[in-house]
């Protein structure tokens, strides 16, 4: 009804504008303090983590913190607060980092995906794990320990297998034959697929997606947010969207390489692959490439705390970039 998309859009907007406020401030902190800092702020995010066990609230899962005021996801800071806190342990590492300090970082990385897993996010604990994965590589590992890390961690997927909920292995089976159960697991990949057919080249236009709008199409302004982008839009619209994605990634990147220490290189170019490998997954997600794992696509699907995070995080990367003019006066 209007009434409910009038409210929907007016919660939204209120969310953006909150994300932009936080981002001009985020923009304005010296790195110096995000890095003097980071070790605080990343314990008081394990605490939030930890009261999510005993006092999550949510519907297939208990993942929100409730405090009556304000109700929001504490897994969703970690896309900050891990590259963040592996950036400020290798500042003042020597780099390429030896054996002892790469496994510390693993440790640090593997803490709150471990507290993620148990709310039950499994979704989320694996990209938290990799933009983990991502800021070490970054740091100077070698590929061939990132390599042979990767199949030890592959030759633990029975362990995993056997320790994942029903719902999460449905989702994994469906991924290889979503026809087996159309009309339940499937249905949203399937659904899915139809919706961004059937939107051609250039779409049906805006508030023109007939799966969608009635309904086919479930979490379609979330994680299948996409599928109505597409729908509405066509493949021209989605591919204008992924080269704002690619040129957002790209200039953070750009801001890396030019960074004045460790410290802004690392979290710089962590938190803008990260936001990357979001889109990426949400992606194959949409289009059957990749299993079904409840991953947001930035700055698009509707989420108070997702959407705040991620205007936090190029609030973030401003600041490196700042940092860099001031050092350079």
């Amino acid at each position: 009804r209007y009434d409910d998309s009038s409210l929907f859009l007016r919660k939204h907007a209120i969310r953006v504008a909150i994300g932009l406020l936080l981002m001009f401030l985020c923009s304005r902190v010296n790195t110096k303090l995000w890095a003097q800092f980071s070790r605080a702020i990343m314990l008081c995010a394990l605490g939030l983590l930890i009261l999510v066990l005993f006092f999550g609230v949510g519907k297939s899962a208990d993942r929100w913190l409730d405090l009556y005021v304000i109700r929001f996801q504490p897994s969703e800071l970690m896309k900050i607060f891990v590259p963040l806190m592996l950036a400020s342990y290798y500042s003042d590492k020597p780099l390429p980092p030896n054996i002892k300090y790469i496994f510390i970082a693993i440790l640090i990385a593997l803490i709150p995906v471990f507290l993620i897993m148990k709310q039950p996010d499994l979704g989320t604990s694996l990209l938290i794990g990799m933009s983990g994965a991502i800021a070490i590589l970054l740091a100077g590992m070698s590929i061939k320990f990132f390599l042979g890390s990767s199949l030890s961690v592959a030759a633990l997927a029975p362990i995993l297998w056997m320790n994942m909920h029903e719902y999460q292995k449905q989702r994994v089976l469906t991924f290889f034959n979503p026809e087996l159960d159309p009309l339940g697991s499937g249905y949203h990949l399937m659904q899915s697929k139809i919706a961004l057919g059937s939107g051609g080249f250039f779409g049906k236009g805006i508030f023109n997606g007939t799966q969608s709008k009635l309904g086919f199409v479930p979490e379609h302004s979330t994680d299948f947010i996409l599928t109505a982008f597409g729908e509405e839009f066509g493949f021209f619209g989605v591919l204008i969207l992924m080269t704002l994605y690619l040129f957002v990634a790209l200039r953070g990147l750009s801001i890396s390489i030019k960074a004045t220490d460790n410290f802004g290189r690392i979290l710089s170019a962590t938190l803008s692959l990260t936001i990357f490998l979001y889109v990426l997954v949400n992606v194959g997600m949409v289009i059957g490439f990749l299993p079904v794992v409840g991953a947001p696509l930035p700055f698009m699907s509707y989420g108070g705390t997702s959407m705040v995070t991620l205007f936090a995080t190029i609030g973030i990367i401003m600041s490196i970039k700042s940092h860099q003019r001031i050092l350079r006066k």
